[in-house]
């Protein structure tokens, strides 16, 4: 627990893989492996882009905004990262070190940690809205040093063909 006496977001997943890697492991047996991640990574995603869409109607805006905040919850225990450019339009960060990744890959099952938590965070910025880009090309729970963190604002006439998400 946290110093306010709530659950971490690295505790809430510790307890969600408790009932997560047995269940998946068991719709592996019955449906085979693609199959059954395939319905977990839908119906996680789907769950999770409802939530920030929901959080977005709440805090209309530029959604880069919400990026640090969102930050500072799941990096409390978990995470520890520096920040590269950080303006109104554009956060980019690099995760150095990772709990999330150390947990995963202590229990045998990095590719179940990228299922569970690496892959939603494209869902994350799906949810805060279409005028959110986001990359990230790298995970250390893929076996990478870091994880390269890159948002922008997208605005209403601006260039597409700017790649100003630079290069991780």
């Amino acid at each position: 627990m946290n110093k306010q006496g709530t659950i971490t977001f690295l505790e809430k997943v510790r307890i969600q893989a408790r009932v997560l890697v047995p269940l998946i492991k068991a719709f592996e047996r019955e449906l085979g492996s693609d199959r059954a991640r395939s319905l977990a990574r839908e119906a996680l995603q789907n769950s999770v882009r409802q939530s920030y869409a929901k959080l977005r109607e709440k805090n209309p805006g530029n959604p880069v905004e919400l990026i640090p905040g969102g930050i500072a919850l799941f990096a409390e225990d978990a995470l520890e990262y520096e920040v590269i450019v950080h303006t109104s339009e554009v956060f980019d960060f690099n995760v150095t070190k990772c709990a999330y990744a150390d947990f995963y890959k202590a229990m045998g099952e990095p590719d179940l940690g990228f299922l569970f938590v690496c892959e939603q965070d494209h869902a994350i910025a799906e949810g805060l809205g279409s005028d959110l880009e986001f990359r990230r090309t790298q995970t250390i729970m893929q076996g990478a040093t870091h994880c390269d963190f890159r948002f922008r604002h997208i605005t209403i006439g601006s260039d597409p063909n700017n790649d100003s998400l630079g290069e991780p």
